[in-house]
């Protein structure tokens, strides 16, 4: 469906500082290790600035990572209040068929609560564990992980709280976390087509996986920072936006980045200011109740704390309290900075080979992205085929700038022939965030990879892409 936009201002008028939005520009785009693929700011529920780096675009989802668990806790929002899910029942009270096998007396008292605010009483990450245990059913092999600690004791960032905290939703609503939301959450504040990966159980992840629009984010966050009220009507209870927004435990020691220390809620991180969803490599929805303000952010980067701390750092002051007078010039500048954000494109000659080529893994595997096989370009230059297995997927390459690909997976390539034999490219995998670097040498007919971002579900790139129905 086509969502109505949401309303828009100029950032005067709500009392932001357009040069505070300039400097943060200007500091991730500075940032070596910052790659910004999208900026949304709401100020009074309204649109302020908004801006997509190309080959990124406004309606393309990107791949959340770990933010897709704020929206599995607004899933579960829903579940508890029409009676179908309670906080304080035992998690195996939702699995009957494993009660025999559950019999540590911890497993056995953790509460539904308990998986909802990552306080299993786990001391660490148990994803590769469950899995061990039985990779068929996650939960009942999380379950069969005895915890460290008695439940809501102890912090662990770990995966599968989560995913059995989505497991339960799904199970007692009888659908995917998609199909639950869509007449709860989505289409009463207007989000359009998202995508959820699924595992070998069938079931939409929960702790990840989730692909949608910065817009998307934008409007959780909104929905979150209006207590639950979207234009008038009350679609989640304020008890349950206050809890989830609360520190529950506490989420880390002073080893810990700054950010990730001020405790956790129900699938939300307490901030240095507001509180926050976020997904690995810089997927942001970041809530400030002080501030009335909400910042949807996407991109490709290892350092998240850094790009908080631009936030904190450059776009915190440019919030003030009454409207700016006489600002005009500045913010039809800032529109018109944000209307031309563009990465910038790889070095390189778009000049034809003239024969087919075709290359082959450098020392036989490559270990980046181990099911790749081959790289083939045609004699024109134009076409770039990445062959996985035996899969072929063919991409445009060898104009200026991007070139942009729609599917299966969508993909921008841009770069060219940086030397009498070498081929270098990036390709943009632009449902994700991450990135790869291909070097093909035409002295030995090999080429290498290097990820920008390392994909965290395997390195496959036809599974770079938001999931489809026929998949």
């Amino acid at each position: 469906m086509s969502a109505r936009p949401l309303p828009t201002s100029p950032p005067s008028a709500e009392g932001v500082d357009a040069s505070g939005v300039h400097a943060f520009l200007d500091a991730v785009e500075a940032a070596p290790d910052i790659e910004p693929h999208s900026l949304m700011i709401l100020r009074h529920g309204k649109v302020v600035a908004s801006g997509w780096w190309a080959p990124y675009t406004a309606e393309r989802p990107h791949l959340l990572y770990s933010l897709s668990k704020s929206f599995t806790a607004t899933a579960a929002a829903f579940a508890v209040a029409e009676g179908l899910l309670r906080l304080d029942d035992p998690v195996i009270s939702y699995f009957p068929e494993f009660d025999a096998d559950i019999t540590d007396p911890r497993s056995r008292a953790m509460l539904v609560r308990h998986v909802a605010t990552m306080s299993s009483g786990h001391a660490a990450e148990t994803h590769e564990r469950a899995l061990e245990a039985d990779r068929e059913e996650p939960v009942r092999g999380f379950l069969l992980l005895p915890p460290d600690g008695d439940p809501g004791t102890v912090f662990a960032y770990n995966q599968p709280t989560t995913y059995t905290l989505a497991a339960i939703v799904q199970r007692v609503t009888g659908q995917s976390l998609t199909d639950y939301l869509r007449p709860r959450l989505f289409d009463p504040i207007g989000i359009g087509d998202v995508a959820w990966q699924r595992d070998r159980a069938g079931r939409e992840l929960g702790f990840s996986g989730l692909h949608a629009t910065t817009d998307a984010i934008a409007r959780l966050g909104r929905l979150y920072l209006q207590s639950g009220v979207w234009d008038g009507e009350r679609l989640l209870s304020e008890e349950w936006v206050a809890e989830a927004t609360r520190s529950h435990i506490p989420s880390g020691d002073e080893t810990w980045s700054a950010d990730w220390r001020r405790g956790y809620g129900f699938q939300f991180w307490m901030s240095r200011h507001g509180f926050r969803g976020d997904g690995a490599y810089g997927q942001y929805c970041i809530v400030l109740p002080e501030q009335d303000a909400v910042v949807a952010i996407t991109g490709a980067t290892e350092q998240m704390q850094q790009l908080l701390d631009l936030v904190w750092d450059k776009l915190l002051p440019a919030f003030g309290g009454e409207p700016l007078s006489g600002r005009d010039a500045q913010d039809a500048a800032l529109a018109e900075r944000l209307s031309r954000l563009a990465l910038p494109p790889a070095a390189g000659r778009p000049a034809p080979p003239e024969r087919p080529l075709v290359f082959t893994p450098y020392d036989g595997v490559c270990a980046e992205a181990p099911m790749l096989t081959a790289v083939e370009l045609d004699a024109d230059g134009r076409t770039l085929t990445l062959v996985e297995k035996g899969e072929r997927l063919e991409l445009r390459c060898g104009e200026p700038g991007w070139t942009v690909t729609e599917g299966p997976v969508p993909t921008a390539v841009s770069g060219g022939w940086t030397g009498e034999g070498t081929l270098a490219l990036d390709l943009a995998l632009l449902e994700t965030p991450h990135r790869m670097e291909l070097t093909c040498s035409l002295t030995d007919g090999t080429f290498r990879v290097k990820w920008g971002t390392q994909p965290l579900g395997g390195p496959r790139i036809r599974a770079l892409r938001a999931p489809r129905d026929s998949d």
